[in-house]
């Protein structure tokens, strides 16, 4: 008995034995399929990541193009900076160190959260951007932790310096991250999260030209992510400089004209449509966007309800007021029904049963001193007498009611109102009342400074109407040209037919705005044929107008021009709230002066120590940054 209890032992430990024998070399065998996969099958693909532990590419941020006015002299430049970029490749835990990170830096520890946050699906190999323009104390402690916190890296740069107190801010626009709205756009597919794109103006018209192309450093690093070598680089190609057809001369003359008013001032060549000078005000400084925008600055723009984030000369959609005679001037004199029309004025007059209202009682009006007058009771009748259809056809031949085209963002169309435009926005029948109100540029009719720059210059030129433009020609190649005519569609480039007596006749009577009989009298220009029209538009019609509440006061406008036909030189302005159209006009002949002046002296050009773009200093901490008038 026990020794066949020993034999069934012996046997199963034998089985046993063989069980476990087949295990072993099952094990060997997967042991050696793997270590062949790993060894031959996926050596490339191991020897590039090996490769990529050792060797890290470092970016090359390319220069962004400087800005140049059209006479050579510098609009915005660049400032060198050093920016601390957070690499994600370190084999470590980041968590621990971010305490460490938020106190070296200055950074609150939640921001630097929130970044990681931002960048969560980025590629691990893209740098984080932690903090911009970072001081010599923060570089220092980045150098005295390099073995601790080797995820730290430094990286030259060069940052936007733009000129102070919101110089130009409106036309040169700012530069800023790139948003993930952006990202999401198909004009941003070649940008990454922490790129830096124009935001505004210029620079976000001309983004492409003045941004090049970043390189990268091939560098060698060591197993704490310390640089040990370089293996080679990428030069960047920086971006190109442009030149703007603003004079700087006459933007600092419609600078200080505007200073402490809300409003614009645009100037044009009629001849070739280059913007001479375009100023908005209040403003905004760029300088606060091209590091670090911080939430109680953005606020503090968002809660003004002047407006400083708009561009008003292409943005500001009000009524005309009296400039949109002109436009009325032109249609009766072409329609053949003012010619002969004769009104005497008595303070206004009546249409369908309702009165209205002129400033002054201007006695006996014709088509040679209506215009001068500005006479409301002329323009009521010679309203009546076209009818909303015809008026609203000329104002959009002279391309009022749609966009210019001009090479800047979000420039707005405004408002010609017709029988069709009311019925498709208003859902409602035109009544012949209205008409009366839009004779005088009130009612539904709405434009900006730079359309009626545009508009009556255009008139004034015999009825040749160009498309406004803010960059030099010849910078970029006709089929990037192509591409922005078509990015900013508009009236462009227009012609209408004015007969030549009709052309003398508006030209002579806008001449006579500014003689003694005109509603712009004070802005005469002794020895300048100066032409223009006054408006003076309504908030709202009837409310009583109160001078201790602006809010209460009409809009000014006046829109000026030398000589007064075929005009080398238009200038807008509207002054919100700035009451009567004179205003603007006396405004209008400061800009208007400093051109004829330059001209005068024949060099074209001011010497650069009489006429300087006010400067902004390049910061150095992260903190720096920097008697009763008429009635028009």
């Amino acid at each position: 008995m026990d020794m066949g209890g020993i034999d069934r032992r012996e046997k199963l430990s034998a089985t046993k034995l063989h069980v476990s024998q087949y295990v072993v070399a099952a094990v060997l065998v997967v042991l050696g399929c793997w270590l062949w996969r790993l060894q031959i099958l996926g050596a490339d693909q191991y020897r590039v990541l090996a490769e990529q532990n050792r060797v890290r590419k470092v970016p090359v941020l390319a220069p962004r193009g400087k800005i140049f006015d059209r006479y050579g002299r510098i609009l915005v430049d660049n400032y060198p900076s050093v920016t601390c970029f957070l690499v994600r490749e370190q084999q470590k835990q980041l968590d621990t160190d971010l305490p460490l990170i938020a106190e070296g830096l200055h950074i609150p520890l939640e921001q630097i959260q929130a970044t990681l946050r931002h960048f969560q699906y980025a590629p691990k190999y893209q740098p984080i951007p932690l903090k911009q323009d970072i001081t010599p104390d923060e570089q220092a402690f980045i150098a005295a932790h390099r073995d601790d916190l080797p995820e730290l890296e430094t990286l030259d740069t060069e940052r936007r310096l733009y000129p102070k107190d919101g110089f130009a801010a409106h036309l040169i626009g700012y530069v800023g991250e790139v948003s993930e709205a952006d990202l999401n756009d198909e004009r941003f597919a070649a940008y990454q999260p922490g790129d830096v794109v124009g935001k505004f103006g210029v620079e976000e018209t001309y983004d492409g030209t003045l941004r090049g192309i970043d390189g990268s450093r091939d560098i060698i690093v060591n197993s704490h992510g310390k640089e040990v070598g370089q293996m080679g680089q990428e030069l960047a190609v920086p971006g190109k400089d442009l030149h703007l057809t603003i004079d700087l001369d006459l933007q600092i003359a419609a600078e200080r004209a505007l200073e402490g008013k809300n409003g614009s001032i645009v100037a044009m060549d009629p001849h070739t449509g280059e913007i001479l000078a375009m100023a908005s005000r209040p403003a905004f400084d760029p300088n606060q966007f091209s590091v670090r925008l911080t939430s109680a600055y953005w606020k503090s723009l968002m809660d003004d309800k002047n407006h400083p984030m708009m561009n008003k000369a292409i943005q500001a959609q009000l009524p005309p007021g009296s400039t949109f005679k002109v436009v009325m001037t032109l249609a009766g004199l072409q329609e053949n029904e003012a010619q002969d029309l004769h009104v005497a004025c008595n303070g206004g007059a009546t249409f369908y049963g309702h009165f209205f209202g002129c400033d002054k009682h201007h006695g006996s009006v014709d088509i040679h001193n209506a215009l001068p007058y500005s006479c409301d009771t002329f323009y009521y009748t010679l309203a009546n007498k076209l009818g909303i259809d015809k008026i609203s056809s000329y104002a959009h031949s002279v391309g009022l009611g749609q966009k210019t085209g001009i090479d800047l963002p979000d420039e707005q169309a405004g408002v010609v109102p017709s029988q069709e435009w009311k019925l498709k926005t208003q859902h409602d029948k035109w009544y012949a009342g209205e008409t009366i109100s839009v004779g005088i540029g009130q009612g539904a009719t709405q434009a900006t400074p730079i359309q009626l720059a545009r508009a009556l210059s255009g008139i004034a030129s015999g009825g040749v109407f160009v498309r406004p433009h803010v960059l030099m020609p010849g910078q970029i190649s006709s089929e990037e040209q192509s591409t922005i005519d078509q990015e900013f569609p508009g009236s462009g480039v227009a012609h209408i037919s004015i007969t030549p007596e009709n052309w003398q006749i508006i030209t002579d009577d806008m001449a006579n705005v500014l003689s003694p009989i005109g509603t712009a009298a004070a802005a005469h220009l002794d020895g300048i044929d100066l032409a223009g029209k006054t408006g003076t538009a309504d908030i709202v019609a009837g409310r009583q107008k109160n001078s201790s509440d602006k809010s209460t006061l009409p809009h000014s406008w006046f829109v000026g021009m030398t000589p007064r036909r075929n005009p080398d030189i238009v200038v807008a302005v509207l002054w919100e709230h700035g009451y009567w159209g004179n205003y603007s006009a006396m405004l209008a002949a400061q800009v208007i002066d400093t051109y004829v002046t330059k001209q005068r002296k024949g060099s074209g050009n001011l010497k650069m120590e009489e006429v300087a773009v006010p400067k902004t200093e390049a910061p150095k901490t992260a903190g720096d940054v920097g008697a009763a008038p008429s009635a028009e």
